[in-house]
């Protein structure tokens, strides 16, 4: 009994690690939005206390160029609050890298730091406040690399 909860504590504990890719150390030459943003303070609790973007940085990240490789469409949910930044992490990419993500429908569209993922994609909660999505919603988006 004591080796299947050991098991099972240590099944558990490994699936909280961060994976070594997710690490915050950026290709030579790319510059990730997220390093460059405070994480949000302890006792935050409300959405913009989560969101430790600046307005300069918001500006930046909407002006998008329209290049990039497409790599494909994805449906995006909510990823970690307590991570800050403008990103998105999705099966799409297999390394980290620069890009932007368009939405299907509509003409918006974000600069962000792209990540490798498994399963369903992520997104930050910066990167949907500029799209204008309900934080509950899955987004439906274009995922492009800027190579």
């Amino acid at each position: 009994m004591r080796v299947w909860l050991a098991m099972g504590l240590m099944t558990g504990l490994a699936a909280c690690a961060v994976p070594p890719e997710m690490d915050d150390a950026a290709p030579e030459g790319v510059v990730l939005p997220e390093v460059q943003t405070p994480a949000p303070p302890p006792g935050a609790r409300r959405v913009d206390e989560f969101d430790t973007t600046t307005q300069a940085q918001r500006s930046a990240a909407l002006k998008t160029s329209e290049g990039g490789v497409l790599l494909g469409e994805a449906v995006l949910s909510l990823g970690d609050p307590g991570r800050a930044g403008f990103w998105v992490e999705t099966a799409l990419v297999t390394s980290p890298g620069q890009g932007r993500v368009a939405l299907r429908e509509g003409d918006k569209s974000v600069e962000v730091a792209l990540f490798p993922g498994t399963g369903s994609g992520r997104i930050s909660l910066a990167t949907l406040r500029l799209l204008e999505v309900p934080l509950t919603d899955l987004v439906n988006a274009n995922i492009y690399e800027y190579q």
